[in-house]
């Protein structure tokens, strides 16, 4: 089966993602069960059987999944496609040898998919970069017992997404029509429950760039929290070169470090930071990079909340 993840795109391909999986093991989350029915549920979205060498087919482009499943299709982009599309994807069938022809899967299993994506259109203005915990999603990340309880014990109906963050979104992405990605350190393996998630609340929806946590050759887990998002930024920036960015994200996990350095390496690309300072708030390692970005003449909003970035959008709009 294809677990589909939100796919992105350049100005001549689209970037179709997913993750071949023997089942998907997910709930249907109640908003009045207990904490041990949603632990449960959520360490079966970690219980995968990952598959390995299957042949997957797209616009006539073809990809294999690797060793823990994952796949990535780069088809080629349409004239005038733009905003979400959904693009059915084949499994063709398994390799069971190097170099051999794939084996046709038998009955329903070699059935069409439609992954979906978001293509930003020639009307964008801007594009947006969010982090996710204690940025839109309170979690508690900057205490690491906090945050496993938090994610662990919640669900779709109990997580809380803060109310600023959904009009702050609204406002920068001018209500969907500039293109929102987010970044974050969780597993790809919340996907569907993060996607979910923000669709019951209302934030708007954008391509994920979340974490393998699987086994790499050389450590466990493939990039660190820092790593991840700035390799993930770059990727983001390069496939919409003519855009300007607004960065969004927090204090607790030293969002502030990891933006300044993004404005390093993409002079003049970086317009906007806006951080919510979560828990102790920004510490004087943060306020160093702070400096930093506000001395290149980037406007940072940083407080307890999002009210002073929505009020200087709101004067400038």
């Amino acid at each position: 089966m294809i677990d589909p993840y939100v796919g992105y795109a350049t100005s001549d391909t689209i970037v179709l993602r997913g993750r071949v999986l023997t089942a998907l093991r997910r709930g249907a989350p109640r908003p009045e069960q207990g904490r041990l029915t949603n632990f449960r549920q959520m360490v079966r979205l970690f219980l995968t059987n990952e598959v390995s060498d299957v042949v997957l087919a797209a616009r006539g482009v073809e990809a294999h999944s690797d060793e823990e499943g994952y796949f990535v299709l780069r088809v080629p982009r349409k004239p005038g496609e733009e905003g979400w599309i959904e693009i059915p994807v084949r499994e063709i069938g398994h390799v069971q040898s190097p170099g051999a022809e794939p084996v046709p899967w038998e009955g329903d299993q070699s059935e069409e998919r439609r992954l979906s994506a978001y293509l930003p259109g020639d009307n964008a203005k801007r594009g947006i970069i969010s982090d996710i915990d204690d940025t839109m999603l309170e979690t508690g990340a900057w205490r690491a017992s906090r945050m496993l309880w938090t994610s662990l014990t919640g669900n779709v109906h109990t997580r809380r997404i803060f109310d600023d963050a959904v009009r702050l979104m609204d406002l920068l992405s001018r209500e969907g029509r500039d293109p929102v990605f987010y970044v974050s350190s969780s597993p790809w393996n919340l996907h569907d429950f993060l996607y979910r998630l923000f669709e019951r609340h209302g934030l708007v929806l954008g391509p994920f760039f979340l974490r393998d946590l699987g086994v790499a050759e050389d450590k466990f887990i493939t990039a660190n929290h820092g790593e991840h998002k700035a390799r993930s930024i770059d990727t983001i920036l390069s496939a919409n070169p003519s855009l300007p960015f607004v960065l969004v994200g927090d204090t607790g996990q030293h969002d502030a470090e990891i933006y300044a350095a993004a404005a390093r390496r993409h002079p003049g690309r970086v317009k906007r930071v806006i951080l919510r300072a979560p828990g102790r708030g920004a510490d004087a390692a943060d306020m160093v990079h702070i400096r930093t970005l506000r001395s290149k003449g980037i406007p940072v909003h940083v407080g307890p909340d999002f009210s002073e970035a929505l009020e200087a959008l709101g004067a400038e709009a």
